[in-house]
């Protein structure tokens, strides 16, 4: 009887797909880092899902292994969409807090300043986010605007000659929620709307800068490890040098996001091969009526199940990315990929729940952390409904937005 085709790496990958699509050197440097979260990261994650904290532990061992310029990889293929999303996906097997952390520096913020930024800011900052010299995160989202941020932005930049100092000098006023890490980064990227012209514009924003609060974001019943904030801005002051000179409009920010949203689909991907390895692995354990539960029918086919799911999600995310490296980046591709794979996920993790029984809820057997987590990635870098609606536009040709 044959098995499943596992790789080291990505784990059960029935159609080879990491093996047809990253070199050996980046196929290596995923194995590493896939035999680090094992060893290092893995077993802190129950207690730390459990006191909502994230370990000092998962920069301290992430972080000396380059992941954004592994050795032997060209720089082509560290940067590009397929190595970050099978990156994404090994680190949301382990855990999604883990790569939703790992993403805010390597995915929101590194894209914001590679494709927000003017040649001379990337040239400046690129390297140092890379390594990790420079953190930050990513701030869009505010308390009363989430999916209609396009229009409804609140967070206000007002420019001014400087005073004394004759440098020009933007003010912000406002608030963002939702945003992770910004407790820990060194500087935010704001978006805020000019009060001059009405467009958004996007700044960098030192986390110790006068008039910021940042207030810890408390009772999450899902990616708990992570932390989220909420900011207010009561005139902050911000150089003109720290604003982004590429974020002109909201066409500049739909660019940013339109990368974005594929590594949450990757993440969203991922989440379901970290569940069906629990699953799997409890089903083996677990006895029930005298011989392991994973020989029963039923249990057999919820997973078979998951396993579907996740396939046809790999296949998706891979296209998907293939085609961004290729140069074909469009609103309604990433948006499809990130509502199928989130609404799959949604699935898999409740099946993958459903065959551990009550101990499914219980943090001991991994399961119930994806169980949860799920519902934030199904939200979170556009809703079901909001992508729905990107791809419904594309379809008919006619805009169901306000």
């Amino acid at each position: 009887m044959s098995a499943i085709e596992r790789d080291a790496a990505i784990g059960i990958d029935p159609y080879g797909f990491a093996s047809a699509h990253l070199s050996a050197p980046a196929h290596a440097a995923l194995v590493t880092l896939r035999d680090t979260l094992e060893r290092s990261i893995r077993p802190l994650m129950s207690d730390a899902w459990e006191r909502a904290i994230m370990p000092d532990a998962v920069r301290e061992v992430l972080i000396p292994l380059e992941l954004m310029q592994p050795a032997g990889v060209s720089d082509d293929e560290a940067s590009s969409s397929m190595f970050s999303g099978f990156r994404n996906y090994v680190l949301a097997r382990t855990d999604v807090s883990v790569a939703t952390l790992y993403n805010a520096q390597s995915g929101l913020f590194r894209t914001t300043i590679r494709q927000g930024g003017s040649p001379a800011q990337v040239a400046e900052l690129d390297r140092r986010v890379r390594s990790f010299s420079l953190t930050g995160t990513f701030a869009l989202t505010e308390p009363d605007h989430g999916s209609d941020i396009a229009g409804g932005m609140a967070t206000t930049a007002r420019l001014t000659d400087g005073g004394e100092s004759g440098s020009p000098t933007w003010i912000l006023d406002g608030a963002k929620r939702w945003i992770g890490a910004a407790g820990s980064a060194d500087v935010i990227a704001v978006f805020a709307r000019s009060v001059h012209d009405g467009h958004v514009k996007a700044f960098l924003v030192p986390r110790d800068a006068p008039g910021l609060h940042i207030e810890p974001l408390q009772g999450k019943v899902s990616l708990r490890p992570m932390q989220n904030a909420v900011l207010t801005f009561d005139g902050v002051q911000v150089a003109e040098s720290s604003r982004l000179h590429n974020v002109n409009g909201w066409r500049d920010v739909s660019r940013i996001l339109r990368a974005m949203r594929s590594d949450v689909a990757w993440i969203a991907t991922g989440l379901q091969a970290g569940a069906l390895d629990a699953a799997l692995r409890y089903v083996t354990e677990r006895e029930q009526f005298g011989r392991p539960i994973g020989g029963f029918q039923l249990v057999q086919e919820k997973l078979a199940r998951i396993l579907g799911n996740l396939t046809a999600s790999l296949g998706m995310v891979v296209q998907l990315s293939a085609h961004q490296d290729a140069g074909h980046l469009v609103d309604h591709d990433s948006a499809l990929a990130k509502m199928q794979t989130a609404r799959m996920a949604r699935e898999s993790v409740a099946l993958a729940r459903e065959v551990a029984g009550g101990n499914g809820i219980l943090l001991e057997h991994d399961v119930a952390r994806f169980f949860a987590d799920a519902e934030a990635v199904y939200s979170y870098e556009g809703t079901h409904e909001i992508t729905s609606l990107i791809v419904g536009r594309a379809l008919t040709g006619a805009s169901a937005f306000v």
